[in-house]
């Protein structure tokens, strides 16, 4: 079994633990979204600011590595036509239900987007892609594969995490692991992700990231960094994500 197919069975034992990322929107939220009232989140607590998306009426919209039925129903609210891709079979089950249960079409896609992504060149005006590619050994791939499928002009909404998180320990008072954070290379780091039940998960710097998206092409536009929802680095007000607004240009 690849580390992906690891992430996937674990993200989908989260989800059934009842997991934050994997409670889908209720319909009260949703009915409000229809109504203009809404917020959508790509890291743990900033909202993204809505005029990063402009009109979404009409727009062909992808969510990547973005299953759980917790944006793709607002961006359908709001008028999008919706793609969602995600590798975890619960987080595409969210989105198969609360589609069903408010009556709006979605593209449900499982794939893995270390692969080449399943969609035709120039294919969508946005692509959302909240924090998950911590899970991903390599970004640069994914940040081109972005490029290519995205229509000249359109944009990239990214939430990425910090690698603040991963020098310190559990209780996030001591810096005790240095980076790059690799399980993959280093049997110590994947010894403590396997304890946690955390996955397979990697730091990024922030060339990889924001330098990436840059090297594939993209201009960027705004970006804002964000805090995890809770323990010390959040009490202390320290980040711990960022997320970016990008153009293909």
């Amino acid at each position: 079994m690849n580390y992906q197919d690891v992430n996937a069975k674990t993200i989908d034992s989260w989800v059934e633990d009842g997991w934050e990322w994997g409670k889908p929107v209720s319909h009260e939220v949703y009915e409000k979204a229809l109504q203009g009232e809404w917020n959508i989140v790509l890291t743990p607590v900033k909202p993204v600011p809505h005029e990063w998306f402009g009109e979404l009426k009409g727009k062909k919209l992808l969510g990547l590595a973005s299953g759980g039925g917790q944006q793709m129903p607002i961006f359908a609210a709001l008028g999008a036509e919706c793609t969602v891709l995600d590798y975890s079979e619960k987080q595409l089950e969210n989105e198969k239900l609360i589609s069903e249960r408010e009556g709006y079409s979605i593209h449900i896609i499982r794939a893995d987007m270390t692969k080449p992504l399943p969609f035709e060149d120039q294919e969508f005006d946005i692509i959302f892609h909240p924090v998950s590619n911590c899970y991903v050994e390599d970004v640069r791939p994914i940040w081109k594969e972005c490029w290519r499928i995205l229509k000249h002009g359109g944009l990239l909404i990214a939430g990425m995490s910090h690698y603040m998180d991963y020098i310190v320990d559990r209780e996030e008072k001591m810096i005790v692991n240095a980076l790059p954070f690799n399980p993959l290379k280093n049997p110590d780091q994947m010894k403590e992700l396997q304890d946690d039940n955390s996955g397979v998960q990697f730091s990024h710097t922030l060339e990889e990231q924001i330098g990436g998206q840059i090297e594939a092409g993209f201009h960027l536009i705004s970006l804002y960094e964000d805090t995890n929802s809770s323990g010390r680095l959040y009490e202390m007000g320290i980040p711990s994500y960022i997320a970016t607004q990008a153009r293909k240009e």
